[in-house]
């Protein structure tokens, strides 16, 4: 149930929420421990049933087993959710968008960080404004944050907000960005705004949508591309399919990089890819 193409098909988005963090947790029961030398005095293996908030998704990351940690002193934070809203967010691989696998992927993510706990939070960057849902850890506000999410409308150009420092409360409480967006920027502007945000010392994890036909340069029928928010118009000759992939490479790379450079988490999801990767990505960073 985490393909999105089946999620299309939830018109829920409570529901689908609840349905991929239900099948994913599901995959916990088919985790077994093996193999002596394992003494973890504060640990012992995770049991259908336990509390997620005591899951160690860094001892996950080592071993690729679950563990819970016995004695944990619960500690929430705010988990804020920024949406890329411009319009290059409205490319489509068949019948599924950009903007609908982000939805699925912060609905998700959303409903798990409540489930923890956590205090979510929701922020939609679109034509230089910034549409904000502050953070509360209340069932009620997660319905205010589902209700967001779908009526986002991808539209315009991605322009750097002017207010972005509410994108972090400053009050001190732990706190986690995670951002959604195809790091489309044709003069910088979304690593200006990762630049300025970084600076404020908050963990930040950036999830590059691109779409399978993006990857692939694959538009059988058609022979011009145009950008959705620039209009520009782009002739598909035969030599530009293995330049165009040396070209994404290079340009992947270079993101990858400056993110790292920024200590920000970078992960790069196609939209025909089940949400398990990003999902473990997050909740590794939730443990931090």
């Amino acid at each position: 149930m985490l393909d999105p193409k089946v999620l299309m098909t939830i018109k829920n988005l409570p529901l689908l929420a609840k349905t991929v963090i239900d099948g994913f947790m599901n995959g916990f029961n088919k985790s077994t421990v093996k193999g002596p030398g394992l003494e973890f005095s504060q640990y012992r293996s995770y049991q259908p049933g336990d509390d997620l908030r005591w899951l160690d998704w860094r001892m996950y990351a080592r071993s690729d087993r679950y563990y819970i940690r016995e004695s944990e002193i619960e500690t929430s934070i705010s988990v804020r959710f920024v949406i890329d809203a411009s319009n290059s967010m409205n490319h489509h691989d068949g019948t599924l968008s950009k903007i609908d696998y982000a939805r699925f992927l912060a609905a998700s993510l959303g409903y798990l960080a409540n489930l923890q706990g956590d205090a979510v939070g929701l922020y939609v960057l679109k034509d230089s404004g910034l549409f904000s849902l502050a953070s509360r850890p209340d069932p009620q506000h997660l319905q205010r944050f589902y209700h967001q999410l779908a009526n986002i409308d991808p539209a315009g150009r991605f322009t750097q907000p002017t207010h972005y420092k509410e994108l972090f409360s400053g009050s001190g409480r732990k706190e986690l960005l995670v951002f959604i967006t195809d790091m489309y920027q044709p003069n910088g502007e979304i690593m200006q705004l990762l630049d300025q945000l970084a600076a404020l010392r908050h963990e930040i994890i950036v999830f590059q949508l691109m779409a399978q036909n993006e990857l692939d340069l694959d538009f059988k029928g058609y022979s011009a591309l145009e950008d959705l928010e620039t209009g520009e118009v782009i002739q598909l000759g035969a030599q530009t399919k293995q330049r165009y992939k040396e070209v994404l490479h290079a340009h992947q790379e270079n993101i990858r990089m400056q993110l790292l450079g920024k200590h920000i988490v970078h992960r790069m999801i196609s939209t025909a890819q089940p949400l398990d990767e990003a999902l473990r990505a997050f909740l590794v960073q939730r443990s931090k």
